[in-house]
């Protein structure tokens, strides 16, 4: 796997597809690593150059110590942009990733052809909610942590009927690292786009699950009502509708890309 190396982290990344194709870059959420695409793959690889990438502290990106904020990790995918030589990018991100990419529709639209905010909010939780997951990891790892949250991401059904689709990703949170956990958890935490939000100036997409008790989709449709010109689409899944239902997903991209 190919790195960029910055001067406080490595960053494992992959650049997948037809060169000639449009660049969309991926941003998974928190605990979990680049391999949580893996299901849309096929379904993205026909019209899109797919850029996926471990955020620090996740997969064989490097873990940096807490805090660590959204604004260093939209840092750098744009420094991965360029070691790329790419001037311009589409972007999706889920949860965690959605932070980055409003992030990234505030302070860099220039470089954004379209933008993908899934399964997130402009403001998650409490910081003192954060706290108290920070303190259990540090204390017990992710452990005690994994089992909710599955049933966070996941609907009941879901989580019932496909075992096989389920164990990848309950796989990438037993194995990921707590430190890097810890400093996911400080960028959810401290990040607050709510009155930033509508400077968002990329065309932008919003899209929730109907199940999601993480980002609602009361969540999407205020992120949505936020951002000049954003489109909005639920989807029929809870928080990661990603892998949940990849092909409504990667449908709702593919109409918003060629409407634009």
């Amino acid at each position: 796997m190919p790195y960029l190396n910055r001067a406080d982290a490595r960053i494992a990344y992959q650049l997948e597809g037809d060169s000639r194709s449009p660049i969309l870059a991926l941003a998974h959420s928190l605990g979990v690593n680049q391999s949580m695409w893996q299901p849309l793959l096929p379904l993205l690889l026909p019209d899109w150059q797919v850029l996926r990438f471990d955020l620090r502290g996740h997969g064989a990106s490097s873990v940096t110590p807490a805090p660590l904020s959204v604004e260093t990790l939209g840092q750098d995918l744009l420094a991965l942009a360029d070691h790329l030589g790419l001037s311009q990018f589409s972007f999706c991100g889920v949860s965690l990733g959605g932070l980055i990419g409003q992030w990234l529709g505030i302070h860099a639209a220039p470089r954004i052809r379209q933008l993908y905010l899934a399964n997130t909010a402009m403001k998650f939780g409490e910081a003192s909610a954060w706290n108290a997951r920070i303190e259990l990891v540090s204390a017990e790892g992710l452990a005690p942590v994994v089992a909710g949250t599955l049933q966070r991401w996941f609907t009941p059904e879901f989580l019932a009927s496909q075992p096989a689709r389920i164990t990848p990703v309950r796989q990438m949170l037993e194995s990921s690292d707590p430190q890097g956990y810890i400093a996911g958890c400080s960028a959810v935490r401290d990040a607050d786009f709510r009155a930033t939000a509508c400077r968002i100036a990329a065309p932008t997409l919003v899209l929730a699950g109907s199940s999601d008790p993480v980002s609602t989709p009361a969540d999407g449709r205020a992120l949505a009502a936020q951002i000049p010109g954003a489109g909005y689409v639920e989807l029929a899944a809870a928080h990661l509708a990603c892998v949940e239902v990849p092909d409504a997903f990667a449908a709702a991209l593919l109409g918003f890309a060629s409407a634009g």
